[in-house]
């Protein structure tokens, strides 16, 4: 069975696993060097209240992790936010992401976003697959953004419009 929680930072460690799977071995993320326990915990600590930052606990153990950040700075943007997902190597599969882009869209909702944005590297097709299943539609492509893996990597954003 898989909980569903709040992150919190004894989580950290295991997060932090998951993402640096996720730099040294896709394109997920345009970061190239792992992180350290200390940056992450800065990145840790700008979640909360209106910008939630959730775990799925499996078997006691973090499986994956998803967060709302804020979509830009500019106060115009703050009923926008950009959602992340990451799901550790051996819990990819298995349903995880779906639970965890359920909770977080109710949550959501519940704080009055109207747009929720997804920016996926091309070719990412399981994360596609999965946003498409929630209502995300492609809305554009910047082209040869990012240049990771000897190769320039191109970056496709998907939108959510919630209380349609």
């Amino acid at each position: 069975m898989v909980l569903i929680r709040d992150a919190v930072i004894q989580d950290l460690p295991a997060m932090l696993d998951i993402y640096n799977y996720a730099i040294v071995n896709l394109n997920a993320t345009f970061d190239l060097e792992e992180q350290t326990l200390d940056q992450r915990k800065a990145w840790f600590n700008k979640y909360g209240g209106s910008h939630p930052l959730i775990v799925a606990e499996s078997a006691g153990e973090v499986a994956g992790y998803c967060s709302l950040s804020p979509f830009s700075p500019k106060e115009a943007y703050s009923k926008t936010a950009e959602v992340s997902i990451y799901i550790s190597e051996e819990n990819q599969g298995k349903g995880i992401g779906r639970t965890l882009l359920t909770e977080i869209l109710e949550r959501a909702k519940q704080l009055g976003f109207h747009s929720i944005i997804a920016i996926i590297t091309s070719g990412n097709e399981s994360s596609v697959k999965l946003h498409e299943k929630f209502g995300f539609t492609f809305i554009g492509r910047l082209q040869e953004v990012g240049y990771k893996f000897d190769q320039w990597q191109d970056v496709d954003y998907f939108q959510l419009l919630l209380n349609k």
